[in-house]
């Protein structure tokens, strides 16, 4: 790890620690924790990040696993720059940055997933379903829904897949924050997690 920025074992990066650009989403350091504790990952694993945003999850999944490959899969040119530049901050060697739109841009990955972990994407049914088709045995598959519609979209999808082991975690996370004179807690937006393994 980067003993500069963060000379620990354990994840939980503060969210200030990270490049960010302006409107560009990031999951927040008490998410990120609950996401990456439901993908269940190997040490050598190969992890799919689809939808990276500022690449917080691939940054901490690159530094707790590091002989794991991680692959950050990001539409816009410019925010995949930023997950290069948040990789580069901590020393990240084992993420690969691919700029492209998902489902279409999964054909460049030739590694098949042990985890995917999906964040975004326009189209939620097809990347669950392209991924779906690419994760290996036992793999496991994570996606978050900031709204009903994609909760329901999801697991919708997940039941069709006829994934196995589904779990639904709702966040409701509080920080102390100092407003004027005061300090107060401020909650973080609510969070749907999903994850689902497949068994063939």
């Amino acid at each position: 790890m980067s003993a500069a920025l963060w000379p620990y074992q354990t994840p939980g990066i503060p969210d200030h620690l990270f490049e960010r650009l302006p409107g560009i989403p990031m999951s927040q350091r008490e998410l990120r924790l609950l996401l990456i504790s439901h993908l269940q990952i190997k040490a050598d694993a190969v992890v799919w990040d689809i939808g990276a945003g500022t690449g917080t999850i691939s940054v901490e999944v690159g530094l707790l696993c590091p002989k794991s490959q991680i692959f950050a899969v990001e539409r816009d040119e410019e925010v995949a720059g930023l997950i290069q530049r948040n990789c580069d901050r901590f020393n990240v060697t084992n993420v690969t940055v691919i700029a492209g739109s998902a489902p279409a841009c999964l054909s460049k990955l030739t590694a098949t997933p042990d985890c995917v972990c999906i964040e975004g994407g326009r189209d939620i049914r097809a990347i669950l379903q392209a991924t779906w088709l690419r994760l290996g045995s036992k793999g496991r598959v994570v996606a978050t829904a900031y709204s009903l519609e994609n909760l329901y979209t999801i697991s919708e999808q997940m039941s069709e897949l006829q994934a196995r082991n589904v779990a639904v975690v709702q966040s409701a996370i509080n920080r102390l924050e100092t407003r004027g004179n005061h300090q107060v807690f401020v909650a973080v937006d609510p969070t749907f997690i999903l994850s689902g393994e497949k068994f063939v």
